[in-house]
């Protein structure tokens, strides 16, 4: 995709793709723990990147684990409208990260697509709606940017009353730049208040 979107790039792509190892070679000379990379994973067996806690190392100043008090679920603004949804994204079985390496997820049984919104059944039935209706999202958020994702076919599923989920990246287009964590930066793919309407 990014040697036929970017034809001006300066990365190699199909070079890249022709040889795994340059990859690798390429990820080496940014990454330390990477070092000697391709040599390593040709080990039977395979080999361990260090990961300090499951080594019980603590980069710490005190050298032990350090825990930060989670200050609860109410850091995001709280939407008091009874239509509102919290919409939460997640990946399918076939998905590593952001790569889709297929469109079937055998975990929540749904095959050959990704255009969907998972919502309690009793949720979907207080809004007229039903499983398989077609459904418009729209975002809720107080600062009244209002970003929607359009023709999502709603799927009735065992999640918590009051929540909907969709596939991630696609649902992506609800989560405006601004809206993360203070601290942290993340952007908040996990709590995005939603409305859903039956698509016309």
């Amino acid at each position: 995709m990014a040697h036929a979107t970017l034809p001006n790039s300066k990365v190699p792509w199909l070079d890249l793709i022709a040889d795994y190892d340059r990859i690798r070679n390429g990820i080496e000379a940014v990454f330390p723990d990477f070092k000697d990379f391709n040599n390593r994973i040709r080990i039977p067996g395979g080999f361990r990147l260090p990961l300090p806690p499951t080594m019980r190392v603590w980069n710490t100043a005190s050298g032990k684990a350090e825990f930060i008090l989670f200050q609860g679920i109410t850091g995001d603004p709280e939407i008091a409208a009874s239509d509102v949804l919290k919409l939460t994204t997640i990946r399918s079985h076939d998905q590593y990260n952001t790569t889709i390496y297929g469109l079937d997820d055998r975990y929540r049984g749904v095959f050959g697509r990704r255009d969907v919104l998972f919502a309690n059944e009793v949720d979907l039935a207080a809004r007229m709606l039903a499983h398989g209706d077609v459904v418009d999202v729209e975002t809720a958020l107080p600062s009244g940017n209002c970003l929607r994702l359009t023709g999502l076919t709603a799927v009735a599923y065992d999640i918590a009353r009051g929540s909907v989920a969709a596939y991630y990246p696609e649902a992506n287009a609800l989560v405006p730049l601004a809206y993360h964590d203070h601290l942290s930066g993340t952007p908040s793919y996990k709590s995005v208040p939603v409305r859903i309407s039956r698509r016309v």
